[in-house]
């Protein structure tokens, strides 16, 4: 089928329908029957429990010369609140999975994040809104990725029972999600926040300051993130990451009122060392 065609209907809700594992691109959007979108970038990353997800416009200004906030205009800081991201754990009930998000980059919403999940071939899937409003095409990003693809690791690190990081492996790929020093305002989107809040630029940057990046595990290089000067260097928090002489994973350095969990773990001690064996 060409992206331009129409997606079969999708399964009955009675067909179980497993966790999407793996890591995907979403090929395109169609909102109400209209023509596919492409024009956001998006990468995914699902374990059996924990996901990742990252949402970049593609006309996002290239800023790869600033190295922080600081060296953005005003414009350039209204264009990166334009961008999405979540992370946290997913449940399936038949065909409907749900996604729910301990950290986002946008407000948090009451309505739940679910779609209709409908296989379509090796290495593709469907996603259809609960509505209809939208379907959506997905697409392994290694869909031949031999003995990789069963290998899954998430560590969780909280403090007072909230996410502060999350980060989730999937075969060679991963997301990392950090949030916010200060929870964001109760508002459909940043830009509607900066609006009621008649937010200082300060402000601006701290409702920016939430950092969801994509990459690969070999060299922990981060491809696409919220936060653009993160491109191309390597995940430090991968760093913080160690194996116990019992070959569990540990924090290198916890801090105080942290608690770090491992919600999911398929590797054995000697793939975990490679993993997170120093630079």
């Amino acid at each position: 089928m060409t992206a331009c065609g129409q997606p079969p209907a999708p399964r009955e809700a009675s067909a179980v329908t497993p966790v999407p594992i793996g890591a995907w691109q979403r090929d395109w959007i169609r909102r109400g029957g209209g023509a596919p979108d492409a024009s956001v970038a998006v990468r995914y990353v699902q374990t059996p429990i924990v996901f990742g997800d990252v949402r970049t416009p593609a006309d996002r200004p290239f800023v790869s010369r600033a190295a922080s906030f600081a060296e953005l205009t005003d414009d350039e800081l209204a264009a990166l609140a334009q961008q999405q991201g979540f992370a946290g754990t997913t449940t399936v009930a038949g065909a409907t999975a749900t996604w729910h998000h301990e950290i986002d980059f946008q407000p948090a919403s009451d309505a739940a994040d679910a779609g209709r999940i409908e296989p379509a071939g090796p290495g593709r899937m469907f996603e259809h809104a609960l509505d209809d409003s939208y379907v959506e095409r997905w697409s392994l990003i290694d869909p031949a990725g031999g003995a990789a693809v069963d290998k899954f690791f998430a560590v969780r690190v909280a403090r007072d029972g909230h996410t502060e990081q999350l980060l989730a492996v999937a075969g060679l790929h991963f997301v990392y999600a950090r949030a916010r020093d200060t929870p964001l305002p109760a508002a459909r989107s940043i830009r509607d926040a900066i609006a009621q809040t008649h937010a200082t630029r300060d402000q601006i940057i701290a409702y920016l300051d939430c950092e969801i990046s994509y990459g690969r595990v070999s060299d922990w290089q981060i491809e696409r993130s919220t936060l653009p000067w993160q491109q191309g260097k390597r995940l430090g928090f991968a760093d913080q990451l160690a194996v116990d002489p019992g070959g569990q994973p540990r924090s290198r350095g916890a801090e105080a009122g942290e608690v770090w969990t491992v919600p999911v773990n398929t590797m054995t001690a000697a793939e975990l060392e490679a993993l997170f064996a120093p630079p």
